[in-house]
């Protein structure tokens, strides 16, 4: 024989609407999740490419500082002891960096610690070679 339920045995369980409404919150949490995660891997992308430029421009100044003149090759920083191997672009997915030369007036004598002995314009800047835009919307070419 069936015997009745007590009330507090039926109030037990959750409700549809209950179940409902909290699945509901559930899925607006991840939708708002959802955008900022998706980012996630580009910014430390984004990340690692500033502290690599920062490193390679300190890496120069310190190289100026040392010998009097700027190096013609970035090579040329990694035979000197002052990188272990030249850093990667991560978003460019290359070990290739934009360089920029410093000018020269050939026409006039240089001073003479603006030149190395090979007479070659040194670097005096690094940018990346990456395409695009970055998250915040400046060409990853000015960083």
């Amino acid at each position: 024989m069936v015997t009745p339920r007590t009330r507090s045995e039926r109030e037990a369980g959750f409700t549809l609407i209950e179940l409902i409404i909290v699945i509901s919150l559930i899925g607006i949490l991840v939708a708002i999740a959802i955008p900022s995660l998706t980012q996630q891997p580009r910014r430390a992308q984004e990340a690692v490419l500033k502290t690599n430029l920062h490193t390679l421009r300190d890496v120069l100044d310190q190289f100026h500082a040392d010998k009097g003149h700027f190096p013609t090759s970035l090579d040329e920083l990694v035979e000197g002891g002052y990188l272990r191997n030249i850093p990667r672009d991560p978003i460019a997915k290359t070990d290739e960096w934009d360089l920029e030369y410093e000018e020269v007036d050939y026409d006039e004598p240089p001073a003479e610690t603006d030149l190395p002995e090979s007479g070659q314009p040194g670097i005096i800047d690094v940018h990346s070679t990456a395409e695009g835009d970055s998250i915040d919307g400046t060409p990853y070419s000015e960083w």
